[in-house]
């Protein structure tokens, strides 16, 4: 069997994966275009491999149907929004994850970026290098109420993490009420609505579904104060990049931090404001954390091949959500 990596950088801070790949005998090919692929290009490379170890590209009914010989995905990280697991069921190709290696990192990206948006720290570094110096009055996270929407494994470690600052209040939300259980003293259960209306940052850790597309925008966005930050280190599409950038523009939030994007790589209008950061998809990024990826992608690929029993196969709730579009 021959593996398509498609997920890049791979194997560049440990190539532990790809010396398992040559352990085992496997092919395998790297990105040759080393960015996202976009659909129709990974249509062009994909007929003649059985495997993907896979990173965000959408793979699609077309990329499917063109993958004659495709019967397993393994996704480095994990959103699995960029993949139509109805499709791939129905093919018979079977589909697993890393979902629990990337949380620590992109947790301590959002805590951060708080900091860095509340001290103007990205304000401060543009302005000295463009040779003026200007010191700006910040506040402290605990003169703060946070709203955290989303509290699975980043954003149940994101509350920790704040705890250790004392804010004013954290204030979270989830829809699956199993996820709000047995929180910690001084968090609080609301609304989303009372997120918008009382945090002074909002921070959003779900997945990206029909239910959470364009979660934020406009009317989210004018209930929010003006004093108050957002920040997405999510998925791409769940904030409306549009409204977000004429509320900056009108000054309708005081600042923003944006990690993922609708359409990768970004360069667009959100990059303008010096008040808003934007990072490029890189929440996962550390060393220990990517390592961990790449390592249990390829080592689930490797037991794909072998005819092993699969560790990390999405669960039947992700394939029922996704179908009916939650």
């Amino acid at each position: 069997m021959k593996i398509l990596i498609t997920t890049v950088p791979f194997g560049q801070v440990d190539d532990k994966p790809l010396i398992d790949l040559k352990k085992n005998n496997i092919q395998y090919v790297i990105n040759p275009l080393n960015r996202k692929l976009q659909p129709g290009e990974l249509v062009e490379l994909i007929d003649d491999f059985d495997v993907i170890i896979a990173g965000t590209e959408m793979i699609d009914k077309e990329v499917f149907d063109k993958a004659k010989k495709l019967k397993f995905i393994s996704r480095v990280g994990i959103g699995l929004d960029g993949i139509d697991l109805k499709y791939a069921k129905e093919k018979g190709i079977k589909v697993s994850y890393t979902p629990d290696a990337p949380a620590p990192a992109v947790a301590e990206l959002t805590i951060g970026l708080m900091i860095s948006l509340i001290r103007s720290v990205n304000c401060s570094n543009l302005n000295i290098k463009k040779g003026k110096w200007q010191r700006y009055f910040g506040k402290r996270l605990s003169q703060m109420n946070i709203g955290i929407i989303g509290m699975g494994r980043i954003g149940s470690r994101v509350a920790e993490h704040l705890k250790c600052f004392k804010p004013k209040k954290i204030l979270v939300n989830d829809i699956n009420e199993s996820k709000l259980k047995n929180l910690s003293p001084g968090v609080e259960v609301c609304s989303k609505e009372e997120i918008y209306s009382n945090a002074d940052i909002v921070t959003l850790h779900v997945p990206l579904t029909n239910a959470t597309s364009n979660l934020i925008s406009y009317d989210q966005i004018n209930k929010m104060r003006k004093t108050s930050y957002l920040i997405n280190t999510a998925r791409g599409g769940i904030v409306n990049e549009k409204s977000l950038e004429n509320a900056l523009k009108e000054g309708r939030l005081a600042g923003a931090a944006i990690d993922t994007y609708e359409e990768e790589p970004y360069f667009g209008g959100l990059a303008k404001y010096d008040n808003c950061i934007n990072t490029a998809h890189m929440g996962s990024m550390t060393e220990d954390c990517r390592s961990a990826m790449e390592l249990e992608a390829t080592q689930e690929a490797i037991r794909f091949i072998r005819g092993e029993s699969l560790l990390s196969e999405v669960p039947e709730n992700e394939y029922l959500a996704q179908s009916l579009n939650l």
